[in-house]
């Protein structure tokens, strides 16, 4: 039989799982996923994610990619897979790509954003989704101050200590920052990004904003390579893979 590589795009909460890795003792996105999957195809394919996401971080977009030689149109993946999936993680399309496309090793950028909630009360309905900061915070210093960050430099010093990413180069294409009422959202895209590296930028612009940083530290911190100079790492309950970019070319199909 004839066998398709399908792209499937999904939205979850990860306030609900330990990350998007299958674990032994807990519960996470992929082994999920995977079990909705099976029961739709009557079989269980390995499937590939588009990122790692850890323990409580969310995704407005997240890419799976899988074979199956299951003839179900890709119109109907979508509505199949929702009966079977839990209230956090919705399916939002199902494309067929070109035999060689993987979901992580295709992507050309990947776009996070990030949530923090600026009041001086905290709001139950947003507990586990954003970061919660009480003092009042100048967005704007934060978007300037985050302008340091675009380019392509060796961005060891936002990385978590003793992970083994041997090269630690990135590009950042974009950085901005904006007030929706009380909700600060801060938006970085890149070409990837290391462990904990967009939670480490965020802390680190909060500390800059707030004084125990000095501002236009950004390249020094840089330049250092060495996490002890950056600032906090920011909770990861404010955390959302926002956006997964691939070339045009691997569509063999279009939205179901």
């Amino acid at each position: 039989m004839d066998e398709r590589n399908l792209l499937v795009t999904i939205k979850f909460d990860g306030a609900c799982f330990a990350g998007w890795q299958v674990q032994k003792n807990a519960v996470a996105v992929m082994e999920v996923l995977q079990n909705a999957i099976e029961v739709v195809l009557k079989h269980r394919p390995d499937i590939k994610g588009c990122s790692r996401t850890d323990s409580g971080v969310h995704a407005l977009n997240y890419c799976v990619s899988f074979r199956t030689t299951n003839k179900i149109p890709v119109e109907r993946m979508v509505p199949a897979l929702n009966c079977n999936l839990p209230y956090s993680i919705v399916a939002l399309s199902c494309v067929q790509v070109e035999d060689d496309f993987h979901a992580r090793y295709a992507t050309t950028a990947k776009r996070y954003i990030y949530k923090i909630l600026n009041t001086k009360e905290r709001d139950p309905f947003w507990d586990k989704r954003c970061w919660h900061v009480e003092r009042p915070i100048d967005v704007d210093i934060i978007k300037q101050q985050g302008q340091d960050l675009v380019g392509r430099y060796d961005f060891l010093a936002f990385s978590n200590a003793g992970s083994k990413i041997i090269d630690t180069h990135r590009t950042i294409y974009s950085f901005d920052a904006y007030r929706e009422g009380d909700m600060i959202i801060i938006s970085v895209c890149g070409d990837g990004f290391l462990y904990n590296m967009v939670r480490i930028i965020v802390g680190t612009l909060v500390n800059i904003e707030g004084g125990s940083l000095k501002r236009g530290s950004i390249p020094s911190i840089i330049a250092g390579k060495d996490r002890k100079y950056a600032g906090v790492t920011a909770p990861a309950a404010g955390l959302y893979l926002d956006k997964v970019f691939y070339d045009d070319g691997f569509l063999k199909d279009r939205e179901g």
